[in-house]
């Protein structure tokens, strides 16, 4: 199965929540999702309910995936990555029973099932009427998944375009976390956090904005290259 397990001793950098730069709105619902767990069993035990269904929509390169991990590390939490778009079987048949294992196995070692390119269900079934029959079985496989959940599991899936998921999926998550491009305002906080890491005589980069976290990473790290170089190379002139 194309899945892979990622722990916290295998992962080459996992930010913690606070080296992430999320906006207040999705901080303070993540704060209460890691209080939540917690105190489940004080929560559990006065029948109140813990939201462990997450989805995560809005713009790529903004963090949904780096959050995944940052909450894993917060909760001390194995987090067990499933890519839906290179899941997903010729015979749907096999990726419905697959994916039914791959939740028994969250479930029964109490950790985070992260689904990422969630909408690739919406994806496939406008692609092809012809499996439209076994599009509705694996939907409703993922249905009964979600819905037979264990409390002290947590699933989270995040997804470029919420509109065309299945509206049936979308009832089951508690919360809907929106990532947007971040402002001006944020983007200079987050190339000041970049450079603050090198001297200054190479730090001198071109801010370009209305673009996601991690373009502006990349254009930051070109720069600071380039910059470099030149002055390697000025040292043999």
């Amino acid at each position: 199965m194309a899945y892979q397990n990622t722990t916290l001793r295998n992962k080459t950098k996992v930010l913690t929540l606070d080296e992430l730069h999320l906006s207040k709105e999705i901080r303070e619902k993540i704060n209460q999702l890691i209080e939540e767990f917690t105190y489940l069993d004080t929560l559990k035990n006065l029948n109140l309910p813990v939201d462990n269904k997450i989805l995560l929509h809005g713009k790529t390169g903004c963090g949904k995936t780096a959050t995944v991990h940052a909450i894993g590390k917060a909760l001390n939490k194995e987090v067990i990555t499933l890519n839906l778009g290179g899941f997903v079987s010729s015979r749907l048949g096999e990726t419905g029973k697959n994916i039914s294992e791959l939740f028994r196995k969250a479930s029964y070692s109490n950790a985070i099932l992260f689904i990422d390119e969630f909408d690739f269900i919406g994806k496939i079934r406008d692609y092809d009427n012809k499996d439209s029959g076994e599009m509705k079985r694996l939907v409703n496989t993922l249905i009964q998944q979600i819905d037979n959940l264990a409390d002290t599991s947590l699933l989270i899936c995040a997804t470029n375009h919420i509109e065309i998921i299945d509206t049936a999926l979308l009832r089951r998550f508690q919360l809907k976390l929106e990532y947007k491009l971040p402002s001006n305002q944020q983007l200079d906080l987050y190339y000041d956090d970049i450079l603050t890491h090198f001297p200054k005589e190479i730090n001198a980069v071109n801010r370009v904005y209305s673009i996601s976290y991690a373009e502006a990473k990349d254009l930051a790290y070109q720069q600071l290259k380039a910059n470099v170089i030149q002055l390697e190379k000025a040292k043999t002139d």
